[in-house]
């Protein structure tokens, strides 16, 4: 289940990329749901998608903490 969690929180992610408050709003929540090892997925999976999205490069800022 926790990995249908982490494919989830991408699809969501996806979803609301075209919005980078809404984007940070869920980030922040994958952040409290994800298991640590999923949140280290997740920072690859997103440095990836956001590569050519420079108004959603601040999310990234939200992991390393």
């Amino acid at each position: 289940m926790a990995r249908a969690m982490l494919e989830y929180t991408k699809t969501v992610l996806q979803k609301v990329s075209f919005d980078a408050r809404l984007f940070a709003k869920e980030v922040k929540k994958a952040i409290s749901l994800l298991l640590p090892q999923e949140i280290e997925e997740l920072k690859i999976w997103l440095k990836q998608f956001i590569y050519d999205k420079p108004e959603l490069h601040q999310s990234l800022l939200l992991l390393k903490s």
